[in-house]
Parts: structure tokens; sequence; C-alpha cells
């Protein structure tokens, strides 16, 4: 720490469409979902996080709850400054007698445009950046699950978030093949709301859906230790009475099965693009996966056998990303090839 390391503050964000992470002095300091309340005729900051989460689905006409990112990327700007400003004040509760200066690191998805990337940045800036960084969201998983990115052979990560897939393969500090694509952990939920009305006639919500991805969420129709069958519960679609329809997770299988193929195309899309020598070390190496898509059920052993490569889960697969962009924050002034400014 310098000497006047108090007139400065660096934060790390793992800016996500599901939950904003933010890790200062290499400690997660804000782990809450990417969502925010606000009033209808001004605009004005009525909640962020978890507050605005149980918000969801229940408002009346004064207020209105929005995920400002889509996809990986800001799809509302003033939501989005609101949200990274509110979470920001989150570290710390007591006044100062000053606001320290930010420096802040934020990651993106790799098939980022220029203009997303500008948005992201202007958004930072706005809410209180004064120096901005930013990091491709697979080199971050990378750092986060402790793989040496500057070594002059190949690893490949796929993170799983809640917008985007990002598929990568990492050598010599930079990214050698990538693919983003935009199926992930929303398409997942939707999957589920979309079959739960056309398969049981019932009405659910994200939140609900998100519920049952979570209690039987499934990549395989058959695991070893199956959880229970979970009871939904909402209105018939054609009666509007209530009713309740155990799920199982072989069910859930079968209706995520469309979404995740198409995870497997990407893959293996990657890995044709891959030079052989790095393939070869993939091949060894095994693949790692990261994002709150890695912790559904099997699918670790559903991709290992049906690329014949080890998938590796990260530790804390949640919380990869946002530590790797902590680790590029401390490591900025050593001129890192991948970083960006």
């Amino acid at each position: 720490m310098g000497l006047f390391s108090f007139l400065t503050r660096d934060i790390a964000i793992d800016l996500g469409t599901a939950n904003t992470i933010i890790i200062h002095n290499e400690k997660i300091v804000v782990d809450e979902p990417s969502i925010v309340a606000l009033a209808r005729k001004t605009d004005k900051l009525v909640a962020i996080g978890e507050k605005a989460r149980q918000m969801h689905g229940k408002t009346h006409d004064n207020i209105y709850t929005i995920r400002p990112l889509r996809d990986g990327v800001i799809a509302n700007f003033h939501a989005a400054e609101e949200m990274i400003r509110g979470m920001i004040g989150m570290i710390e509760k007591k006044k100062r007698l000053f606001t320290p200066a930010l420096t802040i690191m934020v990651c993106i998805p790799s098939g980022s445009t220029e203009v997303e990337i500008r948005a992201v940045r202007d958004s930072a800036e706005h809410a209180g950046g004064r120096e901005v960084y930013m990091i491709y969201e697979p080199m971050a998983a990378a750092l986060g699950i402790g793989l040496d990115v500057e070594a002059p052979e190949g690893n490949m990560v796929v993170d799983i978030g809640g917008g985007t897939t990002e598929i990568a393969v990492i050598s010599l500090g930079g990214i050698v093949t990538n693919k983003s694509i935009r199926i992930a952990g929303d398409d997942l939920t939707s999957d589920i709301i979309e079959y739960m009305r056309r398969q049981h006639n019932i009405k659910i919500g994200e939140r609900t859906a998100e519920e049952i991805k979570f209690r039987v969420g499934s990549a395989l129709p058959e695991l070893d230790n199956p959880p229970n069958d979970f009871i939904v519960q909402g209105p018939n679609q054609m009666t509007a009475l209530p009713i309740e329809i155990p799920v199982s997770y072989q069910e859930i299988s079968h209706c995520l099965e469309k979404s995740l193929s198409k995870m497997e195309t990407a893959i293996l899309n990657a890995m044709e693009q891959t030079p052989p020598e790095l393939y070869a070390d993939i091949v060894n190496n095994g693949i790692y996966l990261a994002g709150g898509g890695a912790l559904l059920r099997g699918l670790d052993k559903r991709l290992s056998s049906k690329l014949n490569i080890p998938f590796h889960i990260a530790e804390q697969p949640l919380h990869a990303v946002a530590r790797g962009t902590g680790i590029a924050l401390k490591n900025r002034h050593k001129n890192q090839p991948y970083l960006m400014r």
C-alpha cells in the first residue's frame, strides 16, 4: 500500500447479466443480482440487487424492475449506471470527508463490438471511475481458475454466464480462438418457462423457472445421485385455477436438450479453429468450466462423453471471472497484453 493509497480505491467488477460481483482488496464485497427497481415517472432508483429481485414480477404501476444487461451487454444505460453506482456505494457505508478516486476493472464478453465496449466504459466512468480498464471474460475466468495464461501452452475455458457462453483458447497471455454465443443461463430459464406452459399448461415466471433450474436442473437424463422432484405451483392456463405439478430432473434434462446441444456445437467449432499444437495441449489438460452454468448437474459428464476430452469444473465457478478480474487489476502495472484501456 502506498502512502496515498487512501486517496484511491481499486475495484474489480464482474458485470454479469444475472449477477454483479465486486472485488475490493482481494475480497468479494458485493455479490448481488443484476437488477434495478426504478420509479416509473422520475426514473429514480428505488432498489438494486437482491431487494430489487424480490420486487421482480410483483411491482405496481409506479415502480418497474429492469435488468440493465441483456446477453452480456448493456441494454439500458441509465439503469446500468444507477446499478454500478449503487453497488459501489454498498462497499462502504460510512461517510468519508472526500470520495477517493476509483480505478475500475470491468470484464466484458469476448464477442463485444466497439459500441458495446464503449457503453461499458462510459457507464463505469459515469459511475465514478477515474481510470477504467477492461478484460475479456474468458481471460478473466482463466486467471480466476488459476491457469498460467502466459505459458506457451493451450488452455481452453468455457464460461457459461447468464447472457453469453464464452469459449476461448488461451496461450501466451492472449486469446487464440474464441467464440461468444448468446445461449446461456437465461435461455435455459426461458426453455423451462416454455416447457411448463406447453407440457403442463402452467404459467410460471422467471423466478420460479430459476428455482426449478436450481433444484432439478440437469444436463443428463440419468444421474448418480438424483435430486427429489420439485413441486411447482401456479395458475392453470385454461382455467386460471391454482395447480401443483411435480417436476423431475429427467423432464428438465429433456427440455434443456436443444440449448445444450447448441453449446456443444459452439465448443466443437472453437476446437476446429484451434491450431494443432494447442489442440494437443487441450486434450492433455482438459477443458475448464466456469460461470453459473457450470453448476448444472451432469454437464461436465455430458460434455466429456460427447467430446472425448475431460472437463473440469472450476472451484467456485460463480466467482472465477470476478476473482480473475481482481487478479488482473492487481497486476495492471505489469503491462499485461490482455488488458484494454
